[in-house]
């Protein structure tokens, strides 16, 4: 079993996505680790607000099967393709950590970029994840989160319920 980490991100109908994902994640995966959920605006594109959160579980599957299960999920919660890369979303569900694999292929780079560059996913995987450390920066979540510059993205955790 390896333990790995995802972000969750919803701006349409974002309430009743992130449930439907979380619920499509414990269905697939069992026992799972949320972190708060956080509101940001949309990066790279005007759009409606997103729910985003970071999520921990273990999974017996390889990286490449992990990573087409989340693909999945996000396809049976209507999940378009066919528009600009960044756009609104029913529901995106990124691999960020497997382990501590480093990996560079097309369509997989582990660790996820976005978690350097990104308040949206760092903030919540330093909340689950603080003594972890980045394998490519050296440095644990909480250390980076810590030094990041939080001036670039308007974030907020809010009050959530899940089910």
């Amino acid at each position: 079993m390896v333990k790995i980490y995802i972000s969750l991100g919803s701006n349409i109908d974002r309430d009743r996505n992130t449930r439907a994902g979380i619920k499509a994640l414990r269905q697939r995966f069992g026992e799972l680790e949320l972190s708060s959920v956080y509101e940001s605006e949309a990066v790279g594109f005007e759009g409606d607000a997103f729910y985003n959160m970071v999520i921990a579980c273990e999974v017996g599957e390889d990286v490449h099967s992990t990573n087409r299960a989340l693909a999945e999920i996000e396809d049976a919660h209507g999940r378009d393709r066919s528009g600009p890369r960044f756009s609104s979303r029913t529901l995106d569900l990124d691999l960020l950590l497997y382990d501590g694999l480093v990996l560079d292929e097309k369509g997989l780079k582990l660790p996820r970029e976005e978690i350097l560059k990104n308040a949206f996913v760092l903030w919540p995987l330093s909340e689950i994840a603080p003594g972890r450390v980045h394998p490519l920066a050296g440095k644990t979540y909480a250390e980076l989160w810590a030094g990041f510059d939080k001036s670039k993205e308007t974030l907020a955790p809010i009050e959530y319920q899940f089910d």
